[in-house]
């Protein structure tokens, strides 16, 4: 089994929305913001080539925004760096089995739709893959809030129903019998209801792709949350929890939105607070069959 970290379209976002209760002279430190008070963030989708099958966690946010709301979120790219990622790795779209979504925010979701063109409505892309998401993640995503409505494509439910490849699973038990051996979730409430994230598990390495409930390493930090957190003490349990289980487990996470790291594993300092071990600016086709050195 072979995990790759790939790579979509990055982001510039305001570094106070994306740290919701961390003062700027302390998150200035761990990512340093543009004139703007925008911090460069990526999109990043974990690949795993499992026996019989490719699976991908997210597709990031894509370039499917028409341009002047691409400006407005921050998208830097105007093409769509996730198929070129997985182009590096000699695959398409079309080589994909199934994508699990965590959510369906737009910044996750977005690169399953083709490329803004004018006049043309929106696209599925990925043709063969199964699409894999939790029951409430989805219902969110057709009903949201008026606090997080603006996170949401709106056209994305209405194309995934009709495509005739959505899977929507009811919790962690269904979600695994949808991935089947080698692959395990847990759901989470604090960042969105019904946050499903996903591992791989080998013979020797557990992979896990962290979602939005740790974004990347400065969020390791448990009282540091997002503004864009729906339940933010909850969240801060949640993520307790599983990063003491990390720890147990020497587990490899893989952070999303993070720009310089793509993955680590978790250990706690000499006052107990979590912090990455052996941060990797990328995984290419890792092994998680492969004997562990130490």
């Amino acid at each position: 089994m072979l995990a790759s970290t790939l790579v979509g379209n990055s982001q510039r976002l305001d570094g106070g929305a994306m740290f919701g209760n961390a003062p700027r002279a302390l998150w200035s430190r761990w990512l340093p913001p543009d004139e703007l008070a925008r911090i460069p963030l990526a999109c990043r989708a974990l690949l795993v080539e499992a026996p019989g099958r490719r699976v991908l966690f997210e597709t990031g946010i894509g370039v499917f925004f028409e341009p002047s709301l691409r400006e407005r979120y921050g998208v830097v790219e105007e093409r769509h760096v996730l198929l070129e990622s997985l182009a590096a790795l000699g695959l398409g779209d079309g080589d994909i089995d199934c994508v699990v979504l965590s959510h369906l925010h737009f910044d996750h979701a977005g690169g399953l739709l083709a490329p803004y063109r004018a006049g043309r409505a929106p696209e599925l892309l990925f043709p063969r893959a199964e699409i894999v998401a939790s029951a409430r993640a989805f219902e969110r995503a057709k009903k949201p809030h008026p606090r997080d409505r603006a996170s949401f494509i709106p056209e994305l439910p209405a194309l995934l129903e009709s495509s005739a490849r959505l899977r929507v699973v009811s919790g962690p038990a269904e979600a695994r019998a949808a991935l089947g051996d080698g692959f395990d979730f847990v759901e989470s409430d604090g960042h969105t209801p019904g946050l499903l994230l996903g591992s791989a598990i080998g013979k020797t390495e557990r992979v896990l792709f962290c979602s939005d409930l740790i974004p990347g390493t400065p969020w390791l930090h448990a009282p540091i949350t997002m503004g864009y957190d729906r339940y933010a003490e909850h969240l801060v349990d949640e993520k307790s929890e599983l990063l003491a289980r990390s720890v147990e487990d020497a587990t490899l996470l893989v952070y999303t939105h993070d720009p310089n790291v793509a993955a680590s594993r978790v250990g706690r300092d000499e006052r107990g607070r979590f912090t990455p071990l052996e941060p990797v600016p990328a995984l290419t086709r890792f092994d998680l069959d492969a004997p562990r050195s130490r």
